[in-house]
């Protein structure tokens, strides 16, 4: 049975991504920016009004933006700890052709809470991400329902970075009348991947944010000609 590690350098790249929340708007402005973690992967879409799954799935074993996940439960497998890809934290959408600040502001999310939790099925890890965040109505205004753009990716760290998992996913959030303050969640559990051999899986860390990128329909693929 595998156990629990966590790298001490997570606490390092916590206090990082702190760090570029107070300019994550002016990076994400419009929805503009690239994808995070490179290609694109496929998309999926969620409702909040689905419920929580978030608190089902997750009850305490959770940890807010900057802080050390739970500790392990008995028998629980590996897990690697979520981190916020620096830049992600928060995405800040303004009215069209104007820069997300300001009057021209339309909403801004940011993600407040992370949980994951893993199991072993054979010799595949079996794992689900959750991710709390909060919508914010700014000056401008913002729409009945917004889309909220995430991704989330497994890399192993090294000195040539590599990529395990990654996959866009999509939540509608419809935000509450009256109160320019809407909270939602989102748990993705479609996440698969090999048992990883030896000491490796000290490396992995699952990375999350918003990524503008998945808003955007896929290119479809290209035939070849014989």
């Amino acid at each position: 049975m595998m156990h629990d590690r966590l790298p001490q350098r997570a606490t390092a790249r916590r206090v990082a991504g702190l760090a570029v929340i107070a300019v994550a708007s002016a990076m994400l402005a419009g929805c503009g920016g690239g994808s995070m973690f490179g290609s694109s992967a496929s998309t999926s879409s969620s409702s909040s009004s689905l419920g929580d799954r978030f608190s089902q799935i997750f009850g305490s074993k959770s940890q807010a933006v900057g802080e050390a996940p739970p500790p392990p439960e008995d028998n629980e497998p590996t897990c690697p700890s979520v981190d916020i890809r620096a830049g992600a934290s928060t995405l800040a959408v303004g009215l069209p052709g104007k820069p997300a600040s300001g009057n021209d502001l339309r909403y801004q999310i940011s993600v407040l809470r992370t949980a994951r939790d893993c199991t072993l099925v054979g010799g595949e890890v079996h794992a689900r991400v959750g991710i709390q965040g909060r919508i914010i109505v700014g000056p401008a205004g913002a729409p009945p329902a917004v889309i909220v753009p995430m991704r989330v990716a497994l890399l192993q760290e090294g000195i040539q970075q590599k990529v395990i998992f990654s996959k866009a996913y999509q939540t509608t959030v419809n935000l509450a009348q009256g109160d320019g303050t809407t909270d939602f969640s989102f748990v993705a559990e479609d996440i698969a991947y090999p048992v990883p051999p030896g000491a490796a899986g000290d490396n992995y860390i699952f990375y999350v944010g918003f990524d503008p990128q998945a808003l955007k329909p896929e290119r479809p693929a290209r035939r070849r000609h014989r």
